[in-house]
């Protein structure tokens, strides 16, 4: 189990929450009055940035991995908006589980990863032209949808149920239609995947990871394996 949280670690400096930003002004024509919290918030908000940088490049590695056409020509993945935020979930559910475990910085980069990749579907979907008022709302049944799939994806894992993790992606990724040995073949990618995390550990957690290649037998992937 992962228990992610929706933090504003992207817009605030470790330790704070928003309301410090009221705490902070004064009531001097509402002028600033920081005081002594000053130098406290200068070193947070460095603390704070190899993280998030870190963070975005792990998000990115994930959706380079999650983009290569193999799992949609090869494995059947829907190449739709649906099916690539579900294949890119999956491989960023795979960053968070692994830095989750690690130890501390590991729990703090896991929200960064969380939220470069919130943030990121945040400005795609104003892109795409959703309007103002239904972004956060559209965001947080994503989100929503992020988190029951990366607990029930994690349970399986954990418990080393290959069949448990096979049935979690048909059911979230094909959403339950018809997939063929794709599901299959995703769930033993996603399990050497998790493996081959865990054996880069001390890479991860300083911001860079390398998914595997996707093996598939008795089916040819060749230049397959480049990003979409």
């Amino acid at each position: 189990m992962i228990p992610v949280t929706r933090h504003m670690t992207s817009v605030f400096p470790a330790g704070f929450a928003p309301g410090f930003w009221g705490r902070a002004l004064g009531s001097c024509g509402g002028a600033w009055h920081l005081g002594p919290m000053l130098p406290r918030f200068v070193l947070s908000w460095f603390r704070a940035a190899p993280l998030q940088r870190q963070g975005h490049d792990l998000y990115v590695a994930a959706v380079t991995a999650a983009r290569r056409p193999v799992f949609y020509a090869a494995l059947g993945v829907p190449d739709t908006l649906d099916g690539r935020f579900d294949c890119i979930g999956l491989h960023v559910f795979l960053v968070i589980r692994q830095l989750w475990k690690a130890q501390p910085p590991g729990p703090a980069l896991a929200q960064a990863v969380f939220d470069a990749m919130f943030g990121d579907m945040d400005r795609s979907l104003r892109e795409i032209g959703v309007g103002d008022l239904s972004v956060p709302k559209r965001n947080k049944r994503m989100w929503e949808a992020f988190h029951g799939r990366a607990l029930a994806y994690g349970e399986a894992l954990n418990a080393g149920d290959l069949p448990a993790l096979e049935s979690a992606i048909a059911r979230n990724v094909w959403r339950g239609k018809p997939a063929g040995e794709g599901p299959a073949r995703l769930a033993r990618y996603v399990r050497a995947a998790d493996a081959a995390l865990a054996a880069q550990a001390a890479e991860v957690l300083a911001g860079r990871v390398e998914f595997p290649e996707v093996e598939i037998a008795g089916v040819e992937t060749a230049g397959m394996e480049s990003g979409a």
